[in-house]
Parts: structure tokens; C-alpha cells; sequence
């Protein structure tokens, strides 16, 4: 037996905010939008939901997608880097609010790789025995430390929650290979200061290009695998021109890239999740496919992983 996704599950919010709407609140417009982000709408949460609401509706759908019950979670970690509040966590609000019982819970702050790090620290503890059946949640609302007058940063970011539940799975399906990475030194590339996002896109589109197709490579060679066994890339849903760059490092052709930015914007943690479950729901992905995920985030910091889809 090996560490895999035994099931998934999603949320995102009732109010879209297109592009038009962008253009009624600033000097943008959907095409400046479009051709360089390929952002065309983002979900936004109001203000009576908060992250851990997002990620308890999401958590509920994965549980019932895996066929488990509540009282089958032996641990939760959620990955957000907008918690309700500093502490306490929103593992722990998530954990009580569920009735998991007093099960080990925790938050993970890493960013937009932040889901990649959960679903490998999941794995070590699914691979020790230790526990059985771990919840992952990426979710944002990242609205909230949004700039709404930063045009170069308002026009990306979007709300949701998407979650996994890793378990053992049989032999050679699952988790095949992984990577994660830091560069605190570029840490002043993609910050918080005074409750808002701040960003260098110059210096985050360059090291974003440069690792994305990197650690892809990567992960794919460690699992002893080549380019043509993948049948989805599902880059982390920053900038279409970013995934292309990883598209095009793998050399693999466009429809075996998973592509949600369109419709979600960036919602950092929840970004990877959230393609993932949107795929299986749309009956694109089959048990036994090859998956390569990989993303990168504030910190900075990477991940990156191959999984072979199925129990």
C-alpha cells in the first residue's frame, strides 16, 4: 500500500466578479486582463463567510466523495495563508466544527504550494502507519487582503477551498515522487504589509517560470517515469503564461494541461485542489492516469508530485 487521494472535494462562492465588473473599478480592461493573465472571472466570498467556512463546506464534500465518515478523519491539516484570525488555527475550528473528535489538527502557511506541502506531509504520516485517513484543505479568501486599488495585484486574486483525503491505496497508484522547496531570500518578492498582498511581478514571473518547469521535471524523473506517461499537468493557476512555461519544459501538448484561472483567478492554496476536483467532476481524469502537479508561492517557496490516480 501506498499514499494516495482517496477522495475530493470543493467550494467556491456564489458571486462572480468578472472582468467587466474590474472595469467599472479601475483603469483595466478584460482584454489588458485576459492577454496577460488569462484571468476572465474570480469568485468572491462575501463578508459573513470567512476561510474556515470555505473550508468546511469543501472538507464535507471530500469526505462524502471518498465514501468515508467524519469519524473515519484521523488528522487535519489545511494549508491558507488567510486564516479567520491569527489563532486559533483553522485546522482547529475546521476540526470542531466537523465533530471530528480531539484528532490532531494544524495549518501549514506555504503559500500557493501550500496543498502540495499538505498532501507530502500527509503522506509521511499515511506511509508510518501513524494515521489512516488525513483531510488536506487549500482555501483562500484572499479578497480580504486584496488591494482594490492595486491594479496589478486586485485583477489576479479570487476565493475558494478545495480538499483532499489521503489514504493508503493499492500498490503503484498514488503518491509516486515529490519535491519541496524555499528561497526565503525572495521572500521579499511576495509578501503582507499592512493587510494587503504586495508583489514583485517581474521577479515572481521569473522565478515562477524557472521552477515551475523545474521541479516538474524533476518529480517526473524521480519516479522513474517520462514526459510521454503524463496524461495531466496540473500547474498551479497563477498566470496562464507561467503554466505554459511548465507546459512547454515537460513538452506536452495543450490539452493535457488542467486549466481553470479562467473562471477562478489565482486562489493560491486552493488553486491546484481546485483544477484537480474540477477535472474529475468533468470525467477528464480516469483511474490509473499519470498526474504531475506543481506549484509555487509566497516565501518562497515550491512543490511538486506525481500521482497516479485510483485506490
Amino acid at each position: 500500500m501506498s499514499a494516495g487521494i482517496l477522495g475530493m472535494g470543493k467550494y467556491v462562492p456564489e458571486k462572480v466578479l468578472t472582468n467587466f465588473d474590474l472595469e467599472k473599478m479601475m483603469d483595466t480592461s478584460d482584454e489588458w486582463i485576459r492577454t496577460r493573465t488569462g484571468i476572465e472571472e474570480r469568485r468572491i466570498a462575501d463578508k459573513d463567510t470567512d476561510t474556515s467556512d470555505m473550508a468546511f463546506a469543501a472538507a464535507k464534500n471530500a469526505i462524502a466523495n471518498a465514501d468515508l465518515d467524519i469519524s473515519d478523519i484521523d488528522m487535519i491539516i489545511v494549508a491558507t495563508v488567510t486564516p479567520d484570525q491569527p489563532f486559533p488555527s483553522v485546522a482547529c475550528m475546521l476540526q470542531d466544527r466537523l465533530g471530528a473528535g480531539r484528532i490532531p489538527a494544524m495549518d501549514i502557511s506555504a503559500a500557493c504550494s501550500g496543498f502540495i506541502y499538505g498532501v507530502v506531509t500527509a503522506k509521511q504520516f499515511i506511509d508510518a502507519s501513524a494515521y489512516k485517513n488525513i483531510l488536506v484543505v487549500g482555501v483562500e479568501k484572499l479578497s480580504k487582503i486584496t488591494n482594490w486599488e492595486e491594479r496589478s495585484t486586485a485583477v489576479l486574486f479570487g476565493d475558494g477551498a478545495a480538499a483532499a483525503v489521503v489514504g493508503s491505496v493499492s500498490e503503484g497508484k498514488g503518491i509516486l515522487s515529490f519535491e519541496l522547496g524555499a528561497d526565503g531570500s525572495g521572500g521579499k518578492s511576495l509578501y503582507q504589509e499592512d493587510k494587503v498582498i504586495k508583489m514583485n511581478g517581474r521577479e515572481v514571473f521569473k522565478f515562477a517560470v524557472r521552477q515551475m518547469g523545474e521541479s516538474a521535471v524533476n518529480v517526473v524523473a524521480k519516479a522513474g517515469l517520462k514526459k510521454e506517461d503524463i496524461d495531466y499537468l496540473i500547474p498551479h493557476q497563477a498566470n496562464i503564461r507561467i503554466m505554459e512555461a511548465s507546459r512547454e519544459r515537460l513538452d506536452i501538448p495543450e490539452e493535457k494541461m488542467i486549466k481553470t484561472i479562467q473562471k477562478y483567478g489565482n486562489t493560491s492554496s486552493s488553486s491546484i485542489p481546485l483544477a484537480l476536483t474540477d477535472a474529475l467532476e468533468d470525467g477528464k481524469i480516469k483511474d490509473g492516469d499519470l498526474i504531475v502537479m506543481v506549484g509555487f508561492g509566497g516565501g518562497l517557496t515550491w512543490g511538486a508530485l506525481t500521482l497516479r490516480w485510483g485506490r
